[in-house]
């Protein structure tokens, strides 16, 4: 983190930054013809053999009859050597273990065909269509309306998106594989990192499908993937296109400055894909599709959020995000030494009517503890608060005046 931002606590994001439209989702899109050579040259003929001379008489004869004995011979030997190393060839290769993730769709046994792969995890993708307002740091807020795609984790109806899919949103619509249309609610995002999830909201709406994670830490250069998704509108949902893994941990700048750790794949990724998932050879979603380069001369260059990158986050990610109500800037050992001050997390500023100014919180105040738990970034500050439920109670030791004084915050999610 850069000691010099101020970070809005509950929303995951810089506030000195200036908000662009889309982490890079306004790329430039082209129809592209994706080629693939699978010509494959025959092979050589090269069964002729060098012509011997002809000799005379009964030597004739002796070289025709040696040759006869030792074709015979040698037909038996080889045979036999061959059923043999076969035989030990196939023994062995039964006793191999299989790749984590087949490099083919179609020719491993435990591979999918690319059809195969898609309507196993199609059910399971949706079209998120959202409504709402986005402002852009002072400039007049903008309407806006969009459509993105998505993916159900699980049997509750909790869906995997991009955060830029949602941004603003004010109402968000999800449509099925089904066809049916039904209302989603945002639980939580993380902006940095370019993810939401969302909910449907009608608990009583039985999931057409639901996708299985599998292990994007397996991935290698050269292994076939497929995007699912919604490009361009909602004529063409269920859209699937094909790659492979161009690259694994990418590391891309996003254009409001966070630098994130990409798979790059060549499988066409246009506006509207953003969200949905990137699937491997054995129907396993890996990644969720976020961003392409744009540019006229650029083509086959896309990127995946690895989906380990969020696995462990799912559980925080399902629930609410918890208003503290607090912006703050990180005063790291440097700026300790320079301004004497205690290492920490300064509030720049406390919302009205938030949890923070209930307690009794101030700016100008340096948060030092969190829940008992000595803190100096954002970062840890986050990663306590995301173990807790609305409701809960956390003290927060500050330092205010040279004095430690501690307040009792009571979370409460954000509306």
């Amino acid at each position: 983190m850069n000691e010099d931002n101020i970070y809005d606590v509950d929303k995951y994001e810089e506030v000195s930054e200036e908000k662009e439209n889309e982490i890079k989702e306004d790329f430039i899109d082209e129809d592209k013809t994706f080629e693939k050579d699978s010509y494959v040259h025959p092979i050589n003929d090269i069964s002729s053999t060098p012509k011997r001379k002809k000799k005379k008489g009964n030597t004739l004869f002796k070289v025709i009859a040696i040759a006869i004995i030792a074709g015979l011979l040698g037909g038996g030997i080889g045979s036999g050597s061959v059923y043999y190393l076969l035989k030990n060839n196939i023994i062995q290769s039964s006793n191999k273990e299989v790749a984590q993730n087949p490099q083919t769709f179609s020719t491993d046994s435990e591979a999918l065909t690319a059809s195969e792969a898609f309507e196993k995890v199609a059910p399971a993708v949706v079209i998120v269509s959202v409504s709402g307002v986005i402002d852009y740091s002072g400039i007049v807020p903008q309407e806006t309306e969009g459509i993105g795609s998505g993916f159900i984790i699980n049997e509750e109806g909790y869906i995997l998106t991009n955060y830029h899919v949602i941004e603003g949103a004010k109402e968000v619509t999800v449509t099925l594989s089904d066809g049916n249309d039904v209302k989603a609610k945002v639980v939580n995002y993380d902006e940095n990192q370019d993810v939401a999830m969302l909910k449907i909201s009608d608990d009583s709406v039985k999931v057409p499908g639901v996708v299985e994670l599998g292990d994007s830490d397996a991935l290698k250069p050269g292994e076939q993937v497929i995007a699912i998704g919604t490009p361009l509108s909602k004529e063409f949902n269920q859209t699937v296109t094909s790659g492979i893994v161009s690259a694994v941990n990418r590391t891309v700048e996003t254009s409001s400055g966070v630098q994130l750790n990409l798979i790059q794949t060549d499988a066409a990724i246009n506006p509207g894909n953003s969200g949905g998932p990137l699937v491997n050879t054995k129907g396993e979603v890996v990644g969720i599709n976020n961003m392409k380069i744009a540019s006229d001369s650029v083509e086959g260059i896309g990127f995946s959020i690895p989906i380990n990158e969020i696995k462990d986050r799912i559980e925080s990610l399902s629930k609410p995000i918890l208003n503290l109500g607090v912006s703050i800037r990180e005063i790291s050992s440097d700026l300790s030494k320079q301004y004497n001050m205690e290492e920490g997390l300064y509030i720049v500023q406390v919302t009205e009517f938030s949890p923070a100014e209930k307690a009794g919180l101030q700016a100008g105040d340096v948060i030092v503890k969190f829940d008992g738990q000595r803190i100096k970034t954002f970062d840890e500050l986050k990663a306590i608060r995301d173990t807790k439920n609305e409701g809960d109670v956390v003290s927060v030791e500050v330092v205010r005046n040279g004095e430690n004084k501690t307040f009792n915050v009571q979370l409460e999610a954000k509306e």
